[in-house]
């Protein structure tokens, strides 16, 4: 059996260890913030009871993320609330629309902002996300995904959200979208999210759902390691400066506006490589396209693949259900029937090595917490080939008997 699991990602490719961890764990060092839960026991190990707010809130401090701005909604309420209390400024908007606009001239300053919301919020956002995608302003949205259409149900869980994101920019263009798989993630992704939105000059979308940041959990904090925080490089030049000009590769370097030595143009329409407004030229078409391009090219590919010699099944799932999908293989393991496992946390743009993988095996079960198989479309589209089986759930979490049942089935 191979297991692999992510650790970090260097010159923005895939990294992954092998070994049923997959890394050599740092003992988690106690600060004087919220997390800190008072004096740890004797022996080598710091349990406690906590949801994945908490964790979400403090590795975005420490990676560097030094302003939240949001509107309390369920259920990323106690993400607003541990950001209130721990983020070096915390704004609170008026409303979601207030808040994307205040996080975009955030950006724009130098700052780097965070926001959490689920469905109702987040549909608000949508113009003012594609306006921080087309200005290249890095910033992070945790969007917590509940039960819809529309207000739907607050406090009951769901994964509805994941096709909304495919296509959430006009014209096709590709927004970085990474998901949470349990409470380690919630700890190590937001850093990888910021990160990424960092060199990307990008808005990114950190995926979760109800059950990961409000439900309580014993966990082990000497497992965490400790967050480096994201490095920031503005740009040295001493000539004039030109905010989207990216040189040889992909990504401009940043200026925030208001700096002391150069004019910074931030423009959301359709612009050249200075920020001048252009209708259809060259430059700017070709200024457009590597908008798509750099998402494409350069945002991590992150998952956890677990395959077992024989194994002619392979489960698929993502966010809370991953945790059933664990549960299932385990138990299928355990009567002695081989089967192998991938948890993706890379959503958008789709990674290449998802479709390798599922190639491999004759059977694909595919489970996820809606009606749709939205994961299964996102990957087919409407038509999902034959070997693939779904399993999904709405208004309840998918339970690993219903995964070890379709992967049993004739």
């Amino acid at each position: 059996m191979i297991s692999r699991s992510l650790l970090s990602y260097a010159n923005r490719k895939m990294i992954i260890l092998e070994g049923p961890v997959g890394r050599e764990r740092k003992r988690f060092m106690k600060s004087n913030s919220p997390l800190d839960f008072g004096a740890a026991p004797p022996m080598d190990c710091y349990p406690v009871l906590l949801d994945g707010s908490r964790l979400i809130v403090e590795a975005c401090v420490r990676a560097g993320a030094n302003v939240y701005v949001g509107y309390p909604i369920t259920p990323a309420n106690l993400i607003f609330s541990y950001a209130s209390r721990r983020f070096p400024i915390a704004l609170p908007a008026p409303d979601e629309i207030t808040a994307l606009q205040w996080m975009a001239g955030l950006s724009a300053a130098g700052y780097l902002p965070v926001t959490a919301t689920s469905f109702p919020g987040f549909a608000l956002m949508v113009e003012s996300i594609n306006m921080a995608y087309m200005m290249e302003l890095p910033m992070l949205i945790v969007l917590v995904q509940r039960l819809g259409p529309s207000t739907g149900t607050a406090t009951a869980g769901a994964q509805g959200d994941l096709l909304l994101l495919d296509g959430l920019i006009s014209g096709g263009y590709p927004l970085p979208v990474l998901c949470i798989s349990d409470l380690e993630d919630c700890w190590l992704l937001p850093a990888l999210a910021l990160r990424t939105a960092v060199e990307l000059r990008a808005p990114v979308v950190l995926l979760s759902s109800k059950e990961m940041v409000m439900t309580q959990a014993s966990f082990d904090l000497s497992q965490l390691p400790e967050i480096e925080p994201v490095r920031r490089v503005f740009y040295p030049g001493l000539g004039p400066y030109r905010s989207y000009d990216p040189g040889d590769g992909l990504v401009p370097p940043f200026l925030p506006v208001g700096n002391d030595h150069h004019i910074v143009r931030l423009n959301a329409s359709t612009h050249d490589r200075s920020g001048l407004l252009q209708h259809t030229s060259e430059e700017a078409m070709a200024n457009t396209r590597r908008l798509g391009e750099k998402v494409e090219a350069l945002t991590p590919v992150l998952y956890h693949l677990d395959e077992q010699e024989g194994a002619r099944t392979l489960v698929v799932s993502y966010d809370i259900t991953s945790g059933a999908a664990r549960e299932a293989v385990r138990m299928l393991r355990a009567q002695g029937i081989p089967v192998s496992l991938l948890l993706a946390r890379t959503l958008l743009p789709i990674p290449a090595i998802y479709y390798e993988v599922i190639d491999r095996y004759p059977r694909v079960v595919i489970a996820e917490e809606n009606a749709q198989g939205q994961f299964a479309r996102l990957l087919f589209g409407r038509r999902i080939p034959s070997k693939i089986r779904l399993v999904g759930a709405v208004g309840r979490m998918v339970r690993p008997e219903e995964i070890v049942q379709e992967v049993l089935a004739p």
